[in-house]
């Protein structure tokens, strides 16, 4: 395999850990409300955890409500019960035929915890880009044992995963710290 091919594998690897890392920085609150606070919240359907967007119409009237319509009636008691239990610290207000959650204003101290969740997500997706990293460098190192790198090839591929590798971590560094800035900043 040749050292583009495993750069390339590399990329790709990591930016499917950045998209996931960036789902996890739109479930984190802000102040404002977002469908993507509760739409991944999981609910016991039919035997199976199901998100809560699969069986339910999410909206957003006013900054500070969201609004939650199961497609089903019958599914209202066991999508309140989800939200309720999440770790989001959201209270949903049914009225028989859908659910209101109103976002109270958030304290210096949720900001700050909500901060540290934020850092959380990034080193998760940092370990995974040093997982993924030592994957391509033992796919020179076994492409090498195999001759089909030299000594040569090999440095300047590892070279070239370190040098990407960094290039990646500065991106997950700034989708964090920008998400800490706008927790912060509201």
């Amino acid at each position: 395999m040749p050292v583009e091919d495993v750069l390339m594998e590399l990329e790709l690897n990591v930016e499917g850990t950045i998209e996931h890392l960036q789902n996890e920085m739109r479930g984190v609150r802000t102040g404002r409300a977002s469908p993507a606070l509760v739409e991944h919240i999981k609910v016991e359907y039919y035997g199976s955890l199901t998100d809560v967007k699969a069986i339910a119409a999410i909206s957003v009237p006013e900054a500070t409500q969201i609004v939650v319509k199961p497609f089903q009636k019958s599914d209202l008691k066991a999508i309140e019960k989800a939200i309720g239990d999440s770790k989001m610290g959201l209270t949903p207000h049914s009225d028989g035929t859908l659910l209101r959650i109103n976002l109270p204003p958030m304290s210096l101290d949720r900001r700050k915890q909500l901060a540290g969740h934020c850092k959380k997500y990034g080193e998760e997706a940092k370990i995974q880009l040093r997982n993924h990293r030592r994957d391509a460098n033992k796919t020179l190192d076994n492409e090498q044992k195999d001759g089909s790198l030299t000594e040569d090839d090999l440095e300047r591929g590892r070279e070239a995963v370190d040098e990407l590798a960094k290039k990646l971590e500065a991106k997950i560094e700034e989708i964090v710290n920008k998400k800490q800035a706008e927790i912060m900043d509201v």
